[in-house]
């Protein structure tokens, strides 16, 4: 089982994993041995809570397709073991970072005292500006 939360798992006969060769330098090896993971999630057909299934569906991230599978593919690691779990991992922070609610913006605006600040400031620096224009005979 692939934890999710404390009460949200998901079963491994949901998750297909196919192992394929990887992409790459790698020497003769990486041409007959298939090290690489490809895992295949289905959203629709999982049993993730409809909460889960709606987020990671409205969720615009390359891995997710249009008929809402989850592509992941892991190729990093030299052994088909660690690319397994590789995979996995991702496809549980993938469905984790769906959970967290984002916090909603509070609009802010400067202080009044802020406000004068700035317009001093701009005052000061458009006549220090002014200041190094051209002397002309009549400044004399």
């Amino acid at each position: 089982m692939l934890q999710i939360s404390k009460y949200t798992a998901i079963s491994p006969d949901e998750i297909e994993l196919n192992a394929i060769r990887s992409q790459g330098a790698g020497g003769q090896n990486v041409n007959k041995v298939s090290t690489a993971i490809h895992l295949r999630f289905d959203i629709h057909a999982s049993s993730l809570s409809p909460l889960y299934k709606e987020r990671l569906l409205n969720l615009s991230d390359r891995r997710i397709t249009k008929d809402g599978m989850i592509i992941i593919k892991a190729q990093q690691h030299r052994t088909q073991e660690q690319n397994r779990e590789d995979a996995l991992k991702r496809l549980q922070e993938l469905i984790k970072s769906v959970a967290i609610v984002p916090i909603k913006r509070k609009p802010t605006k400067p202080s009044r005292r802020a406000q004068d600040r700035r317009i001093e400031a701009k005052a000061k620096r458009g006549e220090i500006k002014s200041l190094r224009g051209n002397i002309t005979q009549d400044d004399f």
